[in-house]
């Protein structure tokens, strides 16, 4: 089968392998009107055996997590939703591409509160083969301003619940930043310290050590950032874990951002302030290099991070 971008054959709803057109809900569906979906973003990466899932049961694990927060009765075990992972990349034939399992209510049952309305489970696949950020924003680094929106305060949305309804706040960051011809938006928390970016968390550099902001400032407890936190006890990089107001950006020697869309991508200027020397630091540059490293398969998985994908897939080479 061809490679392509784009739609591919099957998508997995609650056990069911269904063709991609297939897999629609009604306008009147519960998530369509008030937000009620929790979902996941994975990668799987080509390796020189063959696909693997980058922490399949970890995100799995967080879209339960997500649910109970959010009262979405999930019938699916953290064990059957990583083998219909798997399921799905095989009756895709797909090896390297982007996975995104979404837990919704639909029905046609209006109402805030639906006890009632039916809660489904999609797992979908595609290939993905352009940069979450703009073309040259990996290889040269992102420029990033900060929002004028801000990450909610705590006890009105659950950050550490990856739900729909969350994202409409990080499109109004996203949306400016583009608008003022920036490549992502850097939000600040309720209390006017740094949280996160729009949908990716953030680390900068100063004097060699690692900052990033706590679970506490808002942000998501993102998967790929606790995995930069392990590589960089791996390689000996002092790391903060700690609240820092906007300034400490401008004074920062180098940034990224991390998430699984966005991978690990450098930062080299922040509301035109530029950082370092204006190119992708040498700490960065590091834990990239690392992160990949594993994930593709070019080092050993020490950490246990791959679900391997059967050859039966691999063999398609997509």
């Amino acid at each position: 089968m061809a490679q392509r971008e784009g739609p591919t054959e099957k998508i997995w709803r609650d056990g069911a392998m269904v063709d991609w057109a297939d897999a629609q809900i009604h306008a009147l569906s519960h998530v369509a009107h008030y937000g009620s979906a929790v979902f996941e973003g994975m990668r799987s990466y080509a390796t020189p055996s063959g696909g693997a899932v980058f922490r399949l049961r970890d995100h799995m694990r967080r879209l339960h997590d997500s649910a109970k927060i959010y009262e979405l009765p999930l019938k699916w075990s953290v064990e059957e939703l990583c083998q219909a992972t798997i399921d799905t990349l095989v009756a895709n034939d797909l090896v390297h591409c982007y996975l995104r399992p979404v837990v919704m209510r639909t029905g046609e049952e209006m109402g805030i509160h639906a006890p009632n309305a039916p809660v489904e489970t999609f797992i979908i696949c595609w290939k993905w083969g352009k940069s979450y950020l703009r073309h040259g924003a990996v290889e040269g680094g992102a420029k990033v301003c900060v929002s004028t929106w801000r990450r909610a305060a705590a006890n009105t949305f659950p950050t550490m619940a990856k739900a729909s309804g969350n994202y409409l706040n990080a499109q109004l960051a996203k949306a400016e930043a583009m608008r003022n011809g920036f490549d992502e938006a850097i939000m600040l928390d309720i209390n006017g310290n740094v949280a996160e970016g729009s949908g990716q968390n953030l680390f900068i550099v100063r004097d060699g050590t690692l900052y990033t902001s706590p679970i506490t400032s808002g942000i998501l407890h993102g998967i790929t950032r606790d995995s930069v936190l392990t590589i960089a006890a791996d390689l000996g990089i002092p790391v903060r874990e700690m609240e820092y107001p906007r300034e400490m950006l401008y004074l920062a020697d180098e940034a990224f951002f991390c998430g699984t869309a966005v991978e690990i991508n450098p930062i080299v200027s922040i509301d035109r302030y530029q950082l370092g020397d204006g190119k992708p630091g040498p700490i960065g540059t590091a834990v990239k290099d690392r992160f990949f490293a594993i994930a593709t398969g070019r080092t050993d998985d020490v950490h246990g991070w791959l679900a391997p994908v059967p050859a039966a897939a691999a063999a398609g080479g997509r």
